[in-house]
């Protein structure tokens, strides 16, 4: 597999993965809304890969224990970077002699009010890979607030991107934060904000932006009051630019994908959807993350054995670009038969490219993952299922203009 890490803003590319089902395989979004994706929100006793702080934890403070381990084997590649800010910004670490650790450079601080994530991938004694991913934030001042974005400052994306703020307080006085962050674009369209409850607020214009557009967000945080003595503290401007357009529809029922560049049909690609009692979710998705590897264990999506343990534990799952928050992905798929893709849907909500152990970039999986962006549309038709809510992931596009528009605090 090419060992290169693949993320919006990063110029490095990435996937995180949903597996097909075969004998048990795998889960990713299960039919009727049930979220059973993968992902790293909850963790198995068995991960191969420890990391601290665990996913997700909130307010660690600047000289907090930052470590990743494993218990056996070595650790392969270990990132830790500051993301979803004016620029990422890596933390120095170094992997230890005996490959078990990674910490960072001694006497290095995280910034307060920021978001990290870990990028960890180890191999077993036999040399097979496993994948971690996770993300924590650090203490926010008592009394302030803070906006973490997508995208990354400086990237290009693709034209079915959405600015995405999510706020590390709940905020009451939304016309206020709304109206101190502007969201413009040469060429100019019209963007509208749309609030999901109180700690995230959308952007995005009527129709997809136009390949090439520059969209710069004006972030005027600082000292406005978003609840009662609760001030922002950030002051910046960041921008991306909008690269080709790139939208690929999966036809269930067909067991297709096609996939078009700038309106024109480039390839149809078969594929493998959600199963009959796992379908795939209907409507427009938009790619948020790409890992090329990553595991999947049963046991954090609530499919155990009688032991305990994961039904199913897939612990090099490539080429995989997440669609949705709850756990739907595009994914490579190496352990079902050649004849699956294009004939059957059998994977637990998922949509899965044929693929090889290991990745290969000439396989569907790796001609994909390598010719996409973060903002990449993928429509997913003639699922028996309902259409994906438009806060799961960067939904927002299956909600009409009016709709849209009535969710701003500011109309």
């Amino acid at each position: 597999m090419r060992h290169v890490l693949k993320r919006a803003g990063l110029g490095i590319a990435a996937a995180v993965t949903c597996a097909g089902l075969m004998a048990g395989a795998a889960g990713c979004t299960g039919g009727g809304g049930l979220d059973i994706g993968m992902g790293d929100k909850g963790r198995s006793p068995e991960d191969t890969i420890r990391v601290m702080p665990d996913d997700g934890a909130k307010g660690v403070a600047p000289d907090g224990r930052v470590e990743v381990r494993v218990p056996s084997g070595r650790l392969e590649r270990v990132e830790v970077v500051k993301v979803e800010d004016d620029r990422p910004v890596r933390v120095p670490g170094a992997i230890s002699e005996d490959g078990l650790r990674w910490r960072p450079v001694p006497g290095t601080r995280l910034a307060l009010a920021a978001k990290y994530r870990v990028d960890a991938v180890a191999l077993d004694g036999h040399g097979r890979r496993s994948a971690r991913h996770t993300t924590f934030t650090t203490a926010v001042p008592e009394h302030r607030f803070i906006g973490y974005f997508k995208p990354e400052n400086r990237s290009t994306v693709g034209t079915g991107m959405i600015v995405s703020f999510g706020f590390s307080r709940p905020i009451e006085n939304r016309a206020a934060v709304e109206r101190a962050i502007r969201v413009t674009s040469r060429p100019p369209v019209e963007v509208v904000g749309h609030w999901f409850g109180k700690e995230r607020l959308d952007f995005r214009p009527r129709a997809y932006w136009k390949p090439g557009t520059e969209v710069t967000v004006d972030l005027r945080l600082r000292d406005v009051e978003a609840a009662p003595g609760v001030y922002g503290i950030q002051r910046k401007t960041v921008g991306f630019t909008v690269g080709r357009s790139q939208i690929s529809r999966v036809d269930a029922e067909k067991h297709t994908m096609e996939v078009r560049r700038d309106g024109r049909l480039v390839t149809t690609l078969p594929i493998t959807a959600g199963a009959p009692k796992t379908t795939t979710y209907n409507g427009r998705m938009v790619v948020t993350e790409l890992f090329d590897v990553t595991r999947m264990n049963g046991a954090t999506v609530g499919f155990k054995d009688k032991d305990g343990k994961g039904e199913y534990d897939i612990k090099d799952v490539p080429h995989a670009m997440r669609l949705t928050d709850s756990g739907t992905f595009l994914h490579g798929n190496y352990w079902a038969p050649e004849s699956t893709f294009g004939r059957a849907n059998v994977s637990h909500g998922c949509v899965g490219l044929r693929d090889v152990k290991g990745g290969s970039a000439d396989s569907p999986a790796g001609w994909f993952f390598d010719r996409t962006l973060i903002g990449d549309v993928v429509e997913v038709v003639n699922s028996k299922d309902r259409k994906v809510s438009p806060d799961n992931g960067l939904g927002g596009w299956n909600m009409d203009w009016t709709r849209w528009r009535a969710g701003s605090a500011l109309r």
